[in-house]
């Protein structure tokens, strides 16, 4: 599977889920070692495992697998898919980090 078709999946199998305000951002440019971060608000600890469930389960139907998963803990979780890494946070973690502002040289991706 292309990232691009990846990415696309990852996005709504999350939108499905309710989860907010989802940037993808192209990391290829000002990274060597990151292809893509999909960072996306969630409200709380149950919609944080709901949109990380449907993204699993969208992608283990395609044949994608996730390669390792941080958390889950009531803020934040990280999924990784090897070029695409998928955040899903809470909006008062989303502030503190801040990853699009550390990442703010990252092209911003259309979905």
């Amino acid at each position: 599977m292309q990232d691009r078709e990846l990415i696309q999946l990852i996005v709504d199998a999350a939108k499905d889920k309710r989860a907010e305000d989802v940037v993808v951002l192209d990391l290829q440019h000002v990274s060597s070692t990151l292809d893509y971060f999909i960072i996306c608000t969630a409200s709380a600890g149950l919609q944080i495992n709901a949109v990380q469930n449907a993204v699993r389960e969208a992608t283990k139907e395609k044949g994608v697998h996730a390669l390792g998963i941080e958390g889950p803990s009531d803020r934040w979780i990280l999924i990784n898919f090897g070029t695409v890494i998928v955040h899903v946070m809470t909006k008062e973690a989303r502030d503190y980090y801040d990853l699009e502002g550390l990442w703010s040289d990252a092209q911003h991706v259309a979905v």
